[in-house]
């Protein structure tokens, strides 16, 4: 073997075993209890996991975006759920691609050892949804300040975060030339913050995702919390956005593999009549159909990913993964339901676990029509639909 394919192998391998250690009872009864996986993202932090993409000098590991999907893809693939951690990932480019020095030398070594959790990034609003140019959080510059107002929601993991990447309006929707400007983005002390002018709810979910709605009320803000150039944050958010995409589409994939592993073995077990369920072609091509296209998105996923870390443009590429992955994996989800038959849904076999989980990325991080918007608009040069 080469000595990237050696890399990955070892990823593969190493990730493996430290989910190991983390088996089916564990996530079940954290889904149940709706907690949060303290122990296992500490073993994910310790091992250096979730500082893939942060570059050697700063404490990381340092490798590419191909190497971040395969430890997500393995956590999924082992029965777990990387949403937890998966944003310590990727939230940083932003910093790391836009900071300045001075920034990153303060936070990329703590958040790479575990000393601070970056993991929750505020985008969404109510009333904006998907249409982030249209979000109303202000960011208001008062002296070596800013005075933040609004209201996010979807912002998972904010109550297990001390850092928060947030974008917000810096200049009014209606002063700037184009609706993409004016949106800045800022590094902001969450934990701190919390009852200082931040008040963080949990929303209850269908999965254990530990996601939240956040207000901000007057909140001050020092003035180098800013992350680049005021006004530019839509464009530096778009960076990480990509590499967003490909990392949930190898979520999406680690599922898919898992729904036709626990497909596969439980047909070949289960005797009805006398005989495996896997013996008839009803049961064995559904199957074989969810593996195909799960293969399929694999491809593509691994593409994206190799756009991205050669420095190309990949916006196209990595929506499709996303797209192609999360179809896959709701596919392989319903088949393993519908080959446990009433077994599916209880929890002690997980399938109704995972079936919960997958389905959130038919939605987030972006629609799957939103998806077949940018292609057929930036990609088949379409007229733009709204």
């Amino acid at each position: 073997m080469n000595d990237l394919t050696d890399l990955h192998e070892d990823l593969r391998n190493g990730v493996r075993q430290l989910c190991a250690t983390f088996p089916d009872e564990y996530w079940r009864k954290l889904d149940a209890d709706t907690a949060y996986p303290t122990e296992f993202v500490k073993a994910m932090t310790a091992a250096g996991y979730l500082a893939a993409l942060i570059p050697e000098e700063y404490g990381g590991i340092g490798v590419g975006l191909t190497e971040a999907s395969i430890i997500l893809e393995e956590i999924h693939r082992s029965g777990g759920n990387a949403a937890a951690c998966h944003a310590q990932m990727y939230i940083m480019g932003t910093l790391l691609r836009h900071g300045s020095a001075e920034q990153k030398a303060q936070y990329l070594p703590k958040i790479a050892s575990g000393e601070l959790r970056l993991q929750a990034f505020g985008v969404t609003e109510p009333d904006a949804g998907t249409d982030t140019t249209s979000l109303r959080t202000r960011a208001v510059r008062d002296g070596d300040s800013y005075i933040v107002n609004g209201q996010k929601i979807w912002t998972s993991r904010a109550e297990h975060s001390d850092l928060m990447m947030l974008l917000a309006r810096t200049t009014p929707k209606e002063e700037v030339e184009k609706r993409t400007h004016g949106l800045s983005v800022f590094l902001i002390d969450l934990k701190s913050a919390v009852g200082q002018g931040v008040t963080i709810e949990p929303i209850e979910t269908m999965m254990n995702h530990q996601t939240t709605q956040v207000y901000f009320d007057n909140l001050r803000i020092p003035a180098d919390s800013l992350i680049g150039e005021e006004g530019m944050g839509f464009r530096y958010i778009l960076d990480g956005m990509n590499a967003e995409r490909a990392l949930i589409a190898a979520e999406c994939i680690g599922d898919g593999y898992w729904f036709v592993e626990r497909a596969k073995n439980y047909a070949s077990e289960r005797e009805v009549f006398g005989r495996p369920i896997g013996q008839n072609q009803g049961i064995q091509f559904p199957i074989a159909q969810a593996y195909i296209h799960i293969r399929a998105a694999d491809l593509m996923r691994y593409e994206a990913c190799r756009l991205f870390d050669s420095g190309q443009a990949c916006g196209a590429e990595a929506n499709m993964s996303k797209l192609l992955a999360a179809d896959a994996s709701w596919e392989a989800a319903n088949v393993a339901v519908q080959t446990y038959g009433g077994f599916g849904f209880a929890a002690e076999y997980d399938v109704e676990r995972k079936f919960r989980e997958t389905r959130l990325y038919q939605v987030a991080p972006i629609s799957t029509n939103l998806i077949l918007s940018y292609v057929a608009q930036h990609v088949l040069k379409m007229p733009r639909s709204f």
